[in-house]
């Protein structure tokens, strides 16, 4: 019998096959180094002029970097212009002010996360909390989100070297606004954060806890879904990913090595996209949300792309994983 779970967060729901024990196999992407990549150090003329950069002594747009920022050569959003909001008929419109950055992850085509000596991940950790910062200064911006794309079957470009996108947007998406006022919700009748709660109960239970660290818990969501999903939560609770310090991000540095390494070997190499689910900007709004400091905690997902998504999902938001997260999570724990 399969069984149909409500995400607690989001209020949604998945159905889970929980007699399949079937590996679900991936689709591999090509990781093939290319000898043209305007990723490489040497080719910073190939890009637009970088916003942000880890340097050591070199100057802007030119070789001797370890972390560089530039605007996505196609951006979907603009900085340039002013918010406008207006409505068509009965319809809502926001202009395009946002920004679309792409965080170049090291001067080296190397084409898997894990396989990044850890100190060059804790600065791309860094770089995350940084641009954030920054982009949180600008009024017009409400939501940062930072993702990782690796993989044909997770939306990658065609360009092999390792790098995130950042995009951020002039209105909260709306699976961000659910998994808020999830949290807002359970906080007004308890007066505790979900995610912590939630955090204590899978590593109490262990069924679909994959590991922990001394700073971050990585487990398999109850409502996984897709096949391999992972969560990693920091234990210590934050709102937003600007307060991560300095040891936590070293420790989640060798999280993150760990987590994609295990996939990789599980797996096969699959497709997955890496997403940092953060707090909103709190600056446009005065008195915005003012439990938000206590109901909510960052965190990151992590989503092996295995299957396509059917017409089913798209017309009834139920999701469907085809192996139950409690396997998934015990043979991730084998394999570590």
């Amino acid at each position: 019998m399969s069984e149909v779970r409500r995400d607690i967060v989001t209020d949604t729901w998945v159905i889970i096959d929980t007699e399949n024990e079937t590996l679900p196999q991936a689709e591999h992407g090509q990781h093939a180094k290319q000898d043209d990549c305007p990723f490489c150090t040497g080719n910073e003329n190939r890009t637009p002029n970088e916003i942000y950069a880890v340097r050591h002594g070199s100057l802007p747009d030119k070789p001797g970097w370890d972390i560089r920022v530039v605007p996505n050569i196609n951006p979907i959003l603009r900085v340039e212009g002013e918010l406008e909001k207006s409505g068509v008929g009965v319809y809502d419109m926001v202009s395009g002010v946002g920004a679309n950055e792409v965080i170049i992850e090291s001067p080296e085509h190397t084409p898997h996360f894990f396989e990044l000596p850890t100190e060059q991940i804790e600065l791309v950790i860094d770089t995350y909390r940084a641009r954030i910062d920054d982009l949180h200064k600008d009024k017009r911006l409400r939501y940062i989100l930072i993702f990782k794309n690796h993989g044909r079957a997770a939306g990658a470009s065609t360009i092999d070297h390792p790098h995130s996108d950042l995009i951020a947007l002039p209105a909260t998406p709306v699976r961000v606004k659910q998994k808020l006022n999830g949290a807002r919700e359970y906080y007004g009748y308890k007066e505790r954060c979900l995610f912590c709660d939630i955090i204590e109960q899978e590593i109490e239970m262990a069924d679909r806890l994959i590991f922990q660290s001394t700073m971050f818990a990585v487990f398999a969501p109850y409502a996984s879904r897709f096949p391999f999903e992972m969560l990693i939560i920091p234990k210590r609770h934050q709102f937003t990913f600007k307060a991560i310090e300095k040891t936590e991000i070293s420790d989640l540095a060798t999280v993150l090595a760990k987590t994609t390494k295990v996939m990789y070997d599980v797996l096969k190499d699959p497709s997955f996209n890496l997403i940092l689910c953060d707090s909103p900007n709190l600056l446009p709004k005065s008195n915005y949300w003012k439990t938000i400091k206590d109901d909510f905690h960052w965190h990151i997902e992590i989503i092996p792309r295995m299957y396509r998504t059917t017409g089913f999902e798209l017309g009834t938001s139920f999701f469907i994983n085809r192996y139950a997260p409690e396997r998934a999570a015990g043979i991730l724990r084998k394999n570590l």
